[in-house]
């Protein structure tokens, strides 16, 4: 089931029960406001999820509510998992918001996919 941007934070999501150490996760880095673990169903060699620890549903509602520490921190993480991951010949940032994105975790998370080239980034109609 998509997410509707709008919704209320559902705190069974599973983000969130990851932050909360119920649901384990191969972690690749960890500061005060942010996480970051390989995704379980890799689209890409890599395949990283970085998930801001504050509860938030999507960018909307990030940018709207999020401190400017948080807000830095999710950024230069991005940075630096990015860097640290060994995606000098490129890499993809996705962020799905909403149900016309397919966004399927009601929790804010950028994608970071790399490790081989990606091809077209949309699919043309």
């Amino acid at each position: 089931m998509t997410v509707d941007i709008h919704q209320p934070y559902d705190d069974d999501n599973i983000f969130a029960r990851i932050l909360r150490g119920e649901i384990p996760c191969k972690k690749v880095y960890e500061n005060d406001h942010v996480l970051a673990f390989h995704d379980i169903n890799p689209q890409a060699p890599v395949h990283i999820l970085v998930v801001p620890k504050g509860r938030y549903v999507s960018w909307d509602d990030f940018s709207i509510k999020a401190s400017d520490q948080e807000m830095a921190a999710f950024v230069r993480a991005v940075g630096e998992i990015s860097r640290d991951s060994s995606l000098n010949k490129g890499y993809r940032l996705i962020v799905n918001c909403g149900h016309d994105a397919d966004q399927l975790v009601p929790h804010l998370h950028i994608h970071i996919l790399g490790g081989k080239v990606l091809g077209a980034h949309l699919v043309q109609s």
